[in-house]
């Protein structure tokens, strides 16, 4: 019994951590440059939502899959440091699906200040 719900936790747990490769195109790159609606700091991966054009000029509510809190911590971003409004530019994966509109993100700048992830000399913050 105990090993049969150690199983089942150990199968949950590891379908929770995707691959990125599963859901977005790794091999291809895209830049994306809006507003921030909302910045989510929390476990299994923080997310940045957005409001930027598509391929064909339309402005949609975009997601970018980030890393978890924790990585993000050791690199220097906290919670506070990207809010509502602030304009961002965002490379990343994007999704395999063209109607799902979020992207593995890869670096993103607020030009504003000049804050970067990772930053020039490719340190993850």
């Amino acid at each position: 019994m105990v090993l049969g719900l150690g199983s089942l936790l150990g199968a949950t747990a590891a379908y929770a951590h995707h691959s990125f490769a599963r859901d977005y195109a790794e091999e291809k790159q895209i830049s994306l440059e809006g507003d921030i609606v909302s910045f989510e700091y929390r476990n299994p991966h923080a997310w940045v939502y957005f409001n930027a054009a598509d391929g064909s000029g339309v402005v949609r509510r975009f997601g970018a899959e980030w890393a978890n809190p924790r990585r993000l911590e050791q690199q220097g971003v906290g919670a506070t440091d990207l809010r509502p409004g602030d304009h961002i530019i965002i490379t990343g994966a994007p999704h395999r699906s063209a109607t799902t509109y979020n992207v593995h993100l890869k670096s993103i700048r607020r030009p504003a200040d000049g804050w970067t992830w990772p930053d020039a000399r490719g340190f993850r913050r």
